[in-house]
């Protein structure tokens, strides 16, 4: 059988995670008009809990080591749980090219937040991939916006939106050193979920009334957005730096247009096209090496892994 590297696998994963997070904006934009905030943040992450733990049984993970628990505890609160609830309202509240921009600051947060409490380093090729890909993410959401759709309670969410999801997964990064990464995306996935619960009872009336379509759209947020996806972006992360990470999701916004095109019918303009390949061209700036096999030793974290 072929040998693939580590960093070729860390890729791989990364890719999975970007694509199934760009299709979460389709299925957000269906549930999201039957479902609030709230019981449609707490739905996904049951139906994530659910699937995480199932296969964390079969695979006899076990708990969580105690210096793991800090990092899984705060990434479950502010990215599994605030994250979830804020965007899901932000998004009820503002046009998507809005939400699209505000929330697209989190990259940048967490090239900040890692320098300073990780110390990841911030070499020119990924500062300027971020500022492509930046530039590239705020014409994406210009040329989507709605012209008046937007309200300060909104702009406002989608900001803290994007705090919590800068801070999560800085503080999740320490944890993939201390826990497998099925044993941190599964726990943070059940704090996220536990911190959810004041929404049950929205939860159980909406589900009462909500259209199937909605409903399938929720558990597939939760299987494969959360589940699969989370899990795949924390094994790329403990493999590299939490800023090369955040610059990757800026592939999003891009996956998110061609999607819409062909699921939606939402035929994008000249400049939805020219933002979104600013967005890919800036993440193969970021992710580009000076020579080529030689990633940082820092950034590689030789320990054996038990997830596939």
């Amino acid at each position: 059988m072929m040998n693939v590297s580590p960093a070729r696998l860390a890729a791989g994963a990364a890719t999975v995670t970007v694509v199934l997070w760009a299709s979460a904006f389709v299925s957000i934009r269906s549930a999201g008009a039957v479902y609030s905030p709230g019981a449609l943040a707490l739905g996904r992450l049951l139906a994530g809990a659910l699937t995480l733990g199932a296969i964390c049984l079969v695979r006899r993970e076990g708990w969580p080591p105690r210096a793991a628990w800090r990092g899984i505890g705060i990434s479950g609160v502010l990215w599994f749980g605030l994250y979830m609830v804020a965007l899901n309202w932000g998004e009820q509240e503002v046009d998507a090219g809005t939400a699209a921009l505000v929330v697209n600051v989190g990259p940048l947060l967490i090239a900040l937040l890692g320098a300073r409490l990780l110390g990841d380093p911030m070499p020119p090729r990924l500062l300027a991939g971020m500022a492509v890909s930046f530039t590239g993410a705020v014409t994406v959401g210009l040329s989507m916006s709605g012209g008046g759709g937007s309200s300060l309670l909104g702009v406002v969410l989608c900001l803290l939106a994007a705090l919590a999801y800068a801070a999560g997964v800085v503080a999740q990064k320490p944890a993939l050193s201390r826990a497998s990464v099925l044993q941190v995306t599964t726990f943070g996935c059940l704090v996220g979920a536990v911190a959810c619960l004041p929404f049950a009872g929205q939860l159980v009336h909406e589900a009462a009334h909500a259209p199937l379509s909605a409903t399938l759209n929720m558990v597939y947020l939760g299987v494969f957005p959360t589940a699969l996806a989370f899990t795949t972006w924390a094994y790329a992360l403990a493999r590299t730096t939490a800023s090369r990470m955040g610059a990757t999701t800026y592939a999003v916004p891009a996956l998110v247009v061609l999607m819409s095109w062909l699921a939606l019918g939402e035929v994008p303009g000249p400049l939805t096209l020219a933002g979104g390949a600013l967005c890919l061209a800036g993440v193969a700036v970021s992710r580009s090496r000076r020579r080529p096999g030689a990633e940082p030793a820092a950034a590689v974290e030789p320990r054996p892994e038990r997830v596939s």
